[in-house]
């Protein structure tokens, strides 16, 4: 799970995005990333969706014109 928290990590760090954004966004998980820090065992499934959200992200443009 290191590997994941170093990529997540990475990611917000990007895209300024907050923990319980990419938690929504990556997981439908405000509490996700916490959850994981303090030892929650996640199916492939769950790291596959994860990896992909970061690789297909983009961000949302200004609603601002």
């Amino acid at each position: 799970m290191d590997d994941l928290l170093s990529e997540i990590e990475a990611f917000r760090r990007t895209h300024g995005m907050a923990e319980s954004a990419f938690g929504r966004k990556a997981a439908n998980d405000t509490n996700f990333i916490k959850q994981v820090r303090s030892g929650r065992e996640l199916r492939r499934a769950t790291i596959e969706r994860v990896r992909l959200f970061m690789l297909t992200y983009r961000p949302e443009m200004s609603k601002a014109a």
